[in-house]
């Protein structure tokens, strides 16, 4: 998670002319600033909305494409009645200023709007801020990029199902670090899922096939692929399974179960299978 410390945004000069006097509008109901970053002086919360998992594509001018997933926080300020009105360009250089402060780096933008990334150890928080009507208004968007939870995972008995319909199943909930054979600790229950089965069906052979996204050189991606399916294989065998049942391949992106135009694509394209010979 990123720090808890909160930082309060810099208020260039100009910005405090004028005492703001309305205050008939109130934040919406259950509203806050996200603890990252406040809001500018004179603004109200009115829409607030916190998605547990969901992706967001900041619009970065002149820069590269940017995907995050995780934690999204959606917060649209308005203007309250009587308070200075700033420009777009105010906003914007002042949520940037916030943002450098708290180490953070700007990915690009313009005089409306700004795309921005906060690392902290593991963890990534994307702050995206667009500025309408001339500075009335504005919104925050904010995604504290994690992994989604996964509520999928392997099953002895429907991977038997998925074989008999179609001679091959996904082993669902089974994991590796980020560009490496490593399995991860919470494949476990896929692991032990995948024994069950070859053990309830002690003639069985299986393929272990892996599969990648279209990311990289293709090269890269049979190697790591390959290099997957192997690392299943010598997991599966670690837990009992006779080595002579299984055999390892890499397919690479060969074979998508989605369009790699989305991440959403890529992840379903990521996997491992085990297919009947």
């Amino acid at each position: 998670m990123p720090s808890r410390l909160k930082v309060f945004l810099f208020v260039f000069a100009g910005l405090l002319g004028g005492a703001p006097s309305a205050f008939a509008q109130q934040d919406a109901t259950g509203s806050q600033d996200h603890a990252l970053v406040t809001r500018m002086p004179g603004f109200y919360i009115g829409q607030y909305a916190v998605e547990e998992f969901a992706a967001f594509d900041p619009t970065v001018v002149g820069g590269n494409a940017v995907h995050w997933e995780g934690r999204k926080y959606t917060l649209a300020y308005a203007l309250k009645d009587g308070a200075t009105r700033v420009s777009t360009l105010q906003i914007v250089r002042n949520y940037e200023a916030a943002i450098r402060k708290a180490g953070g780096a700007i990915l690009g933008g313009d005089d409306r709007r700004m795309a921005a990334e906060i690392r902290k150890a593991e963890a990534l928080t994307g702050i995206y801020v667009e500025a309408f009507n001339d500075g009335r208004d504005y919104e925050v968007t904010i995604v504290e990029s994690r992994p989604m939870r996964q509520d999928v995972t392997a099953d002895a008995a429907a991977m038997g199902r998925d074989l008999a319909a179609s001679g091959k199943t996904i082993i669902h909930g089974l994991h590796f670090d980020t560009g490496s054979a490593v399995i991860t600790r919470d494949s476990d229950t896929a692991l032990a899922e995948m024994v069950k089965l070859l053990n309830g069906a002690p003639s069985m052979k299986a393929y272990i096939v892996g599969h990648t996204d279209n990311v990289g050189t293709l090269e890269a991606n049979l190697k790591l692929s390959a290099d997957r399916a192997e690392a299943v294989v010598k997991a599966l065998v670690a837990r009992g399974i006779a080595s002579s049942r299984l055999k390892a391949f890499g397919a690479g992106p060969y074979a998508p179960v989605a369009s790699n135009r989305d991440e959403a694509g890529r992840a379903a394209n990521r996997r491992v299978e085990l297919v009947e010979p």
